[in-house]
């Protein structure tokens, strides 16, 4: 197995932060042609990960719905942090914060409209890891 460990800034609002071509750089340099599983998977509490299109507004519905079934104005119990950030703390239990997907040759085996996205919506912390591990197979 090889992984990495890579830097993400998400900056001060909430994102859909697209990784596919993050990921297709580190299977680059791993994979080298070879057939496996990528294991994508962000180590925080507040954020998680997402299969979808970007672009064409998917992106802009997933943050309006997070919004929708998480307001800020709940009366979260977790408290510390920017007014609604225990929503923040939720979204993993939603979007899990892990995706292990297939790689054939080398190269992400994703639908045609798929991306590979961070979903972030803690306005708190501006900057994510993100762990690519590929697991030869």
């Amino acid at each position: 197995m090889r992984s990495q460990v890579v830097g993400v800034q998400t900056g001060p609002e909430q994102v859909v932060h697209d990784l596919t071509d993050l990921c297709e750089r580190f299977l680059a340099d791993t994979a080298r042609g070879s057939d496996g599983l990528l294991h994508v998977f962000v180590p925080h509490a507040t954020a998680g990960l997402a299969l979808i299109e970007t672009g064409a507004g998917s992106d802009d519905d997933l943050l309006a719905i997070l919004g929708a079934l998480l307001p800020a104005d709940f009366g979260w119990r977790h408290r510390h942090g920017a007014p609604g950030h225990g929503r923040d703390h939720v979204v993993p239990g939603l979007l899990a914060p892990y995706a292990t997907l297939p790689v054939l040759h080398g190269r992400l085996e994703l639908g045609t409209w798929q991306r590979v996205c961070l979903v972030d919506t803690n306005r708190d912390n501006q900057h994510r890891n993100v762990r690519l591990s590929f697991l030869e197979g």
